[in-house]
């Protein structure tokens, strides 16, 4: 059954740094504003941004190492060299890179507001209350709706923002590195 695997022959070590430090910075960023924004306890908000950023970032990598095969050659070279070494050598690619940078933004943006929505409605208090007993009224439905409904606008705009806000502050960390202050000159 294991005898398929095999083992990478070099590791990156760099990427799984960078995807540790975004995850640092993101968490505690979407947190905030989790708990700014929707008036969830700390320690709420800090499971949601945990829950949301892992399951993206692992999805992500999924999509990564399924579409990245299927890729043309001279592209693939471009993404490995880009992805485990900062380098990037065709000039053409930069068009290809900002758009694909602009997909994953949205797709994330995506992912993390159907996970948090599903979060939020399944965890709520209100969810394994007995429902037979209370009567139910029109105006206690409207009620209901119009609040459901501000409830998923609410979580749209604070999605955007959290999202918005850790993904700026990841741009400006890969900005810093591609400036290279910190390395040693020679």
């Amino acid at each position: 059954m294991f005898e398929d695997i095999v083992l990478p022959t070099i590791l990156p070590i760099g990427v799984i740094l960078f995807n540790f430090l975004f995850f640092l910075i993101a968490i505690p960023l979407e947190a905030y504003v989790f708990h700014r924004r929707l008036n969830f306890d700390k320690k709420s908000s800090v499971f949601y941004a945990i829950a949301v950023n892992l399951f993206s970032g692992v999805l992500g990598w999924l999509i990564f190492f399924y579409v990245e095969p299927r890729l043309p050659v001279q592209l693939r070279t471009e993404l490995i060299n880009y992805v485990l070494f900062n380098i990037l050598k065709s000039t053409s690619t930069q068009g290809v890179l900002v758009f694909t940078t602009i997909t994953i933004f949205f797709g994330t943006f995506l992912m993390k507001f159907f996970l948090l929505r599903f979060l939020v409605f399944s965890l709520s208090e209100d969810l394994g209350k007995n429902q037979e007993n209370k009567p139910i009224l029109t105006r206690l439905k409207f009620s209901f709706l119009s609040k459901a409904q501000f409830q998923n606008t609410n979580l749209v705009t604070t999605t955007i923002i959290a999202n918005s806000l850790s993904y700026t502050a990841i741009t400006l960390i890969l900005w810093v590195r591609t400036l290279k202050i910190f390395a040693p000159s020679i």
